[in-house]
Order: structure tokens, then C-alpha cells, then sequence
């Protein structure tokens, strides 16, 4: 599974997170820092370092190989241009999984978004025979909004503070995809 690779747009590829990859996960979220705050959780001075991606990369392979939690890096060349995971994977009669994602600044308005997760739409229908996608973006994120729905998403709901986002509670808006 870990194997494969997707081809997204342009030169950017999608692969499953791998060890090696943590300085570059490093450099990556150094350089969005300020362009993620808005729309992820506060995060410790370590999360920017290398030491601390190391860990959190390692959480992720060991959440990975339990098979709660698949975990892709967008590259093009060496350079990570985002990532999305599929956690919360859950078997049984569900069969559904959350699906989270972002893109390097300089890489937004290029279709690596969209191309990123049709690659884990097919991927979630195919190799984890999932049933269900669910996605969840701030209420003003109209960009996510935008491509969640071209993708295929269908609004489903409202979650108030149902994360916490740049230090606050807030309300997100809650969308799935059906995959079969």
C-alpha cells in the first residue's frame, strides 16, 4: 500500500508519508506557517523543528500501520507541496474514514487539491473498500468549500465547535462522499 504513487498536477505527486520524510514535512510547515495558522490548531515552537516532525511522522506511520490512519505527502521533485490523511478509519458496518488536507501557498489555484483527493477518493474506494468520505472546513473557508464540492462532497451539516482551530472552538461546516 505504502508503495504506490499518484500522480497529481503538474509535477506533484502523491505518495504515502514515509521516516525520511520529516526534514522536509519541517521545511514545508515553516514556510506555511503563517498561511496554515488561520485554519489548523495552535501549534508548539517544536512542531516547526525537525525533532518534532520526526515524532509527529512516526505517530502518523504508527497510526498508519494499525490501520486507522493513511497519511500522504503532495511532492514535486523533494519539495512537499502539502499533504492529506484519511484518519478516524473505522471498520465494520461503517466503513468510513476523514479525509483532511492542505497545499503549499505557492502551489493554491494549480488543481493539486482537487487532483490529491480524487487520487484518495479512489484509493479509499479501492484499497480500503470504504463506504463513506467525511471532510469538515471553518465555516468562512470557501476555497476547501469550493473543492470539496467539485470533488463530489455533498454538504451534510453544521458542527458547532467541533474543532479547535488558531486557539478557539469553531463551527465547521460538515460534508461526505458516498463511494459506493
Amino acid at each position: 500500500m505504502s508503495g504506490k504513487t499518484y500522480p497529481l498536477a503538474g509535477n506533484v505527486r502523491m505518495r504515502v508519508l514515509r521516516a525520511s520524510d520529516a526534514e522536509r514535512m519541517t521545511d514545508a510547515y515553516r514556510l506555511n506557517r503563517d498561511h496554515l495558522a488561520p485554519w489548523e490548531p495552535e501549534r508548539p515552537e517544536e512542531f516547526f523543528t525537525t525533532a518534532g516532525q520526526a515524532r509527529v511522522v512516526a505517530s502518523k506511520l504508527a497510526q498508519h500501520a494499525e490501520g486507522s490512519e493513511v497519511p500522504f505527502v503532495l511532492l514535486d521533485g523533494d519539495r512537499v507541496a502539502g499533504a492529506l490523511t484519511l484518519t478516524g478509519i473505522v471498520r465494520g458496518p461503517f466503513l468510513s474514514a476523514h479525509l483532511g488536507y492542505w497545499v503549499d501557498k505557492e502551489y493554491n489555484g494549480r488543481g493539486i487539491g482537487s487532483a490529491a483527493i480524487a487520487a484518495a477518493v479512489g484509493f479509499s474506494r479501492q484499497e480500503l473498500g470504504l463506504h463513506r468520505l467525511q471532510a469538515a472546513t471553518l465555516t468562512h473557508n470557501a476555497a476547501s468549500q469550493k473543492i470539496l464540492k467539485r470533488s463530489g462532497f455533498e454538504e451534510i451539516g453544521l458542527a458547532p465547535r467541533y474543532l479547535r482551530i488558531a486557539g478557539s472552538w469553531q463551527d465547521h461546516i460538515l460534508y461526505q462522499r458516498i463511494l459506493y
